[in-house]
């Protein structure tokens, strides 16, 4: 079993994969291009959950926040400024970065249940803003409306299957930083503090601004996210950037397992796309979500598609 999952993990395969998923908008209708689209969208939000939760092994409960601020980043530079979509992508994303250093700086010493509370009181702060027209500019619990779409030296992403491509090709980058990360110093330092922060600060690491990183990072990837979620969307409003949001992010990285990718991948399907295919009973994903979790967690505590160390690979 564990031979096949390392196998499944392999780069090629994965490559093969994201190829296959490339030809949806060739056999496909265009309801089945949005939710690939879309799951794009949310494994990416989600990938960067797991850099908080499961590599720096923080509870954040609040993730949605920084999903929302790179949505409404690119929403009203674009409305208001008429600034060009691909242009907002660095702002929005800086601007995620700097929201979640600054959450973090006053709690990363905050462990475990603290640390969870805390995030969720930003989650609120965060909405409360929105739905009150923050500097009047994002409109209220309406939100904002009329996005553009991206264009770059004459290409527009017009149509579904244009956002398809773009939203895959952001996804195939994020997947190649987040594999990137995993082999990087900075990848095993968050490593060694979710399992054993007393012996890494023993070991000279500064554990507290490593874990403001973490979240920093990890807000960064959202805000990407967001400015994606902006786009294929064409509008943005506090609803898709509330408290169950961060707690289906968390789900995600429980159910499909920590710090795996394919993990997360699997999460994120199972999240958003299985709803998105069967809308008639979307409005019960939480109750089967939540019965779900509570067997995984007793059943495989560890997630469906764990990460694997090099020595579970090996044996």
């Amino acid at each position: 079993m564990k031979r096949s999952m390392e196998l499944l993990t392999r780069p090629w395969v994965g490559g093969v994969l994201w190829l296959l998923g490339l030809a949806i908008p060739l056999v496909l209708d265009q309801t089945w291009v949005f939710i690939a689209s879309l799951f794009a969208v949310y494994a990416i939000v989600a990938l960067s959950q797991d850099i908080v939760l499961g590599r720096a092994g923080m509870f954040d409960m609040g993730h949605a926040v920084y999903f929302g601020v790179g949505a409404y980043v690119t929403a009203i530079l674009n409305t208001a400024f008429g600034w060009p979509i691909l242009l907002t992508w660095p702002l929005a994303v800086v601007a995620a970065a700097l929201v979640g250093g600054l959450i973090a700086a006053p709690i990363a010493r905050l462990r475990g249940d603290y640390l969870l509370v805390a995030t969720i009181g930003f989650n609120s702060i965060f909405i409360l803003a929105l739905d009150n027209n923050l500097g009047h500019i994002t409109g209220g619990a309406d939100g904002v409306f009329g996005i553009g779409v991206p264009a770059l030296f004459g290409w527009q992403a017009a149509t579904q299957n244009a956002q398809f491509w773009l939203d895959w090709a952001a996804f195939a980058v994020v997947l190649l930083l987040i594999r990137n990360l995993d082999r990087s110093h900075l990848g095993r330092t968050f490593y060694y503090i979710k399992h054993d922060q007393l012996a890494a600060t023993t070991m000279g690491v500064d554990t507290r601004r490593y874990r403001v990183l973490a979240f920093a990072l990890g807000a960064a990837l959202a805000g990407f996210g967001g400015t994606l979620f902006a786009t294929l969307m064409a509008a943005v409003s506090p609803g898709a950037f509330v408290f169950t949001e961060s707690v289906t992010l968390f789900a995600i990285v429980l159910v499909g397992g920590q710090g795996s990718i394919p993990g997360v991948l699997l999460g994120t399907a199972l999240m958003f796309v299985v709803p998105q295919a069967f809308r008639s009973f979307a409005e019960y994903r939480y109750f089967v979500f939540g019965i779900a979790m509570v067997v995984i967690m007793v059943l495989r505590p560890q997630g469906i598609w764990p990460r694997m160390t090099r020595r579970e690979a090996s044996r």
